[in-house]
């Protein structure tokens, strides 16, 4: 969606709190022996507190609040009991809310412990990797211009893009268009504009950055077993520098 009212601004930065606070309250819980559905529990009080629902549930019919994916799992990680965190994992906590039509969604890679300093390396990487992808987005400027400022920094720390998923325009629904890659995809052809809203997201691995989805039809995890990070916010395309909803 592109904002062209003020009532659009106000409800996309009300989404963007809901993700913001569930995020929080989520890594601030994340602990050695703590389940991944007791972290999914967390976000579900934040979204009742505020008055949202979980849009993946309500998109796709997920069977979870959020998606909650550990070690070589990169995305769509389905909360369970069984699942519970060990010092030393790297867990991604990936948040999309709904609130009174609005949609905005947002992820971190958190570790449990100490961790190997070369996951810490990942985490942080794919931060960093973020902040460099900002400085691409202004009005007029290309989607692969941001994949390709992602790719670098990725490939500079010795990491790799998970090819296959990428950002999106989000606002109405979870994807929308444009897409936005995280490398420079010769066969994206989509310009950022002024009130644009969209995500921008690195997903990377230790690895080749292979995939393969798990039989749930859900979790994705890295064909080679090796650790994924994730970093992600929701934004608005301006002029100058972007405004970040999801982030504190």
């Amino acid at each position: 969606m592109s904002i062209d009212s003020e009532q659009d601004m106000r409800g996309m930065k009300a989404a963007g709190a809901v993700v913001r606070d569930a995020l929080a309250a989520m890594r601030d819980a994340v602990a050695p022996g703590v389940s991944t559905a007791e972290l999914d529990a967390v976000a579900e009080r934040v979204f009742k507190k505020m008055g949202a629902r979980s849009a993946p549930q309500l998109v796709y019919k997920f069977p979870g609040v959020t998606c909650i994916s550990v070690n070589d799992e990169i995305v769509h990680g389905i909360p369970s009991t069984k699942r519970k965190l060990a010092a030393g994992d790297l867990v991604k906590l990936d948040v999309t809310a709904e609130l009174k039509g609005y949609m905005a969604d947002a992820a971190i890679t958190v570790p449990v412990g100490k961790v190997s300093e070369r996951a810490r390396q990942l985490a942080a990487c794919a931060e960093q990797a973020f902040k460099k992808a900002l400085r691409e987005v202004r009005a007029g400027r290309r989607a692969i211009d941001v994949g390709r400022a992602v790719a670098d920094e990725v490939e500079r720390k010795g990491f790799s893009v998970v090819r296959m998923l990428q950002g999106h325009g989000i606002g109405r629904t979870i994807h929308e268009e444009p897409m936005i890659p995280n490398w420079a995809d010769p066969d994206c052809k989509g310009w950022l504009t002024e009130g644009l809203v969209i995500t921008v997201e690195p997903i990377i691995a230790m690895g080749k950055g292979d995939m393969v989805e798990d039989d749930d039809g859900w979790t994705i995890r890295t064909r080679d077993g090796t650790l994924a990070a994730h970093f992600e916010h929701t934004m608005v395309v301006t002029k100058g520098q972007p405004l970040l909803l999801t982030a504190a």
